[in-house]
């Protein structure tokens, strides 16, 4: 039986024996939404700073606080980005295609509603997934090998040329420079790229300060001259009714959010790839599968839907890979697993086994985090949305002072603000003279992936092209990465075709 009926039981029943745990729900979620909407400060930065203090607590009540900060972090990334075109965390980097041109349309307010109905129903179908198919799901994350995360990061790559209406030669070139600037520094055979003697750079470009830059810039460069961020007056006004508005289509566009979660789960089940892939693959397919992609990155409610589903859904993936076997999907589960051992506790298969009822009471407490972080989440998303009305010349140096602020906290050094200097005025030449800085992102956040997991594919197989037959489950992969394009191509054609009869 795949649900453990006397586990489960027992689980709801350690969950209402301790109602005392369910207080540190609130404050975790409202650290997580602060925290995620901060420039510089990620999801583990958070949830490393109040680590300590769950030492003094009991198990439950820690993981409980600690999983609360998670799952308001994974949405309060997505505030900064529709608002301002930066987004508060990684993960949030395609929410920021099309909510930011909602927020400048005057569609803030669905924007965010719709950024909060994606991640909310995300979590909850990802945590209800977990609870459901948590051994099963482990099973196909631990076959995962080097060659499997390859082909997800090079499908990944493959939407570079598409993430705005710019040519796509324009893209894939600043998506190649991505993928050579997330390639400097040391890598993990040794060999050193790209740092030209700077101390700094041994261990890469700081990425955060440089996605921070390059998202940024562009945006706050053309607002110099501007007002307000939103210039008709109407459209800055503050409705709670168009929130939930934004909130509720996502059942317009079921597809489009169950396909998203789909990904979340997924991607974000693989150690070492995460949220910050799910996001992207996801906003990619829905522009790949949508009527009308030449809407996306000019306001279309589906790219927010796709990202924030994605993003948020990765939560259930990570933790499932954490739990059942004890290995972390990122720097967040790291944080948990700390935890973990700070209570003398060891998660992975034997864990599973023995305290079946302590796994499902972890994954039930996270489905209340879920239901609690819409009214949250919604007062949250109502008070940061007067951002709108603050004059930008009081509003872009107040970003630019954050950004450095959370530039500089990320390693307590010179060299996050440095970078983000440097990336600003690249993204602003970049946007001069039509090259996506989007893509040059993307190719950051991937390039190291693909290299990393070209390399110890190559060790692996001893550089026999023959290994892909032994490895199932990589052929499905690259046969989806063939189709995609495949069909991505074919669009194209007939709509040029199209034209060309017009």
């Amino acid at each position: 039986m795949i649900l453990d009926v006397d586990a489960f039981s027992s689980a709801v029943s350690l969950l209402t024996g301790n109602l005392d745990a369910w207080i540190w729900v609130i404050p975790g979620l409202i650290i997580g939404l602060v925290f995620g909407a901060l420039p510089g400060i990620s999801i583990t930065m958070a949830m490393a700073l109040f680590l300590p203090m769950t030492l003094y607590m009991e198990f439950l009540p820690a993981i409980i606080f600690l999983t609360s900060i998670f799952t308001g972090a994974g949405f309060g990334g997505s505030v900064p980005a529709i608002l301002m075109n930066i987004p508060g965390t990684s993960s949030a980097v395609a929410t920021t295609f099309d909510g930011y041109p909602m927020a400048r349309n005057g569609m803030h307010n669905e924007a965010l509603g719709a950024a909060l109905g994606a991640s909310v129903t995300g979590a909850l179908i990802s945590y209800a997934v977990l609870l459901f198919l948590i051994v099963p799901l482990s099973n196909i994350v631990i076959k995962m090998g080097p060659l499997e995360m390859l082909g997800v990061a090079v499908w990944g790559l493959m939407m570079l040329g598409s993430l705005t209406g710019v040519s796509l030669l324009r893209g894939m070139i600043a998506g190649c420079f991505g993928v050579l600037i997330g390639t400097v520094g040391m890598n993990t055979a040794g060999y050193l790229r790209g740092a030209m003697d700077i101390p700094e750079l041994l261990d890469g470009v700081p990425k955060v300060p440089a996605l921070m830059g390059l998202l940024a810039a562009s945006a706050l460069f053309s607002l110099v001259n501007a007002k307000f961020i939103i210039e008709s007056d109407s459209g800055r006004e503050l409705s709670a009714k168009k929130m939930l508005s934004g909130f509720f289509s996502i059942l317009n566009h079921k597809f489009c959010q169950i396909r998203g979660t789909v990904i979340g789960i997924l991607i974000g089940a693989t150690p070492g790839v995460g949220s910050s892939v799910s996001n992207l693959l996801s906003y990619s397919e829905a522009k790949r599968t949508s009527k009308d992609p030449d809407s996306f990155g000019k306001g279309n409610v589906e790219g927010v839907i796709a990202a924030e589903s994605a993003n948020s859904s990765s939560e259930g993936g990570s933790m499932a890979t954490m739990l059942a076997l004890g290995i972390p999907g990122g720097g967040a589960t790291a944080v948990l697993l700390a935890a973990f051992a700070m209570h003398d506790v060891v998660g992975g298969p034997n864990f599973i086994d023995k305290s079946k009822d302590v796994v499902y009471t972890i994954i039930l407490s996270n489905v209340g985090q879920c239901l609690l972080l819409f009214p949250v989440g919604f007062l949250f998303i109502y008070l940061a949305s007067s951002l709108v009305k603050v004059p930008l010349r009081y509003l872009i140096p107040v970003v630019l002072v954050a950004a450095a602020f959370g530039a500089y906290a990320i390693d307590g050094s010179a060299a996050g603000p440095v970078a983000l200097v440097i990336f600003a005025v690249m993204g602003w030449v970049l946007s001069r003279y039509k090259y996506p800085p989007a893509a040059v992102v993307v190719g950051m956040l991937l390039g190291e992936l693909v290299e990393n997991e070209a390399l110890k594919t190559m060790q692996i197989s001893d550089g026999r092209p023959d290994y892909i037959l032994e490895r199932p489950a990589a052929i499905v992969i690259f046969l989806l990465i063939v189709l995609s394009v495949f069909f991505t191509a074919r669009a194209k054609i007939k709509k040029a075709k199209a034209l060309g009869s017009a």
